[in-house]
């Protein structure tokens, strides 16, 4: 009986373990969906929200930018996303820290420019005060 006691404790155990990761990758994936409609909508009040302080964003290309220019470079229309889907995400949570990778296709307007793009991207997320904070983020090209 005491066996079965403790296996019973032990897989309610498990199972609000699993769950708590899940909601917390949840959260993260809902703070991926306000970052990627905050870019095409290109809102800065929301940009600055998601963003932490000390975000580093990387480009393709190689370019770094910090919180406020890359804030400027999405509201001013120098990266301007048309359109930006997201597909094969993968989320991992460690402690405050998240780890996300998917794939970006999206159609730009970069200047004025039209192009289209398709990037491979890692973003960590932070949690902060309780809400998960862009802190890094490498593309790289596919």
């Amino acid at each position: 009986m005491k066996k079965n006691l403790y296996l019973l404790i032990l897989c309610l155990f498990i199972s609000i373990v699993a769950n708590a990761q899940s909601k917390e990758e949840k959260a993260v994936a809902d703070a991926v969906e306000k970052l990627r409609v905050a870019m095409v909508e290109a809102d800065r009040a929301q940009l600055q929200s998601i963003a932490a302080n000390d975000l580093t964003y990387g480009h393709s290309s190689g370019k770094i930018e910090d919180k406020s220019a890359f804030v400027e470079s999405i509201v001013s229309g120098k990266s301007d996303f048309v359109t930006l889907d997201l597909t094969n995400q993968t989320i991992k949570v460690v402690g405050n820290t998240a780890i996300v990778r998917h794939q970006l296709d999206a159609k730009t307007n970069d200047s004025g420019n039209p192009g289209t793009v398709k990037l491979g991207v890692m973003l960590v997320w932070q949690k902060q005060n309780n809400t998960w904070k862009l802190l890094a983020r490498q593309a790289y090209k596919i």
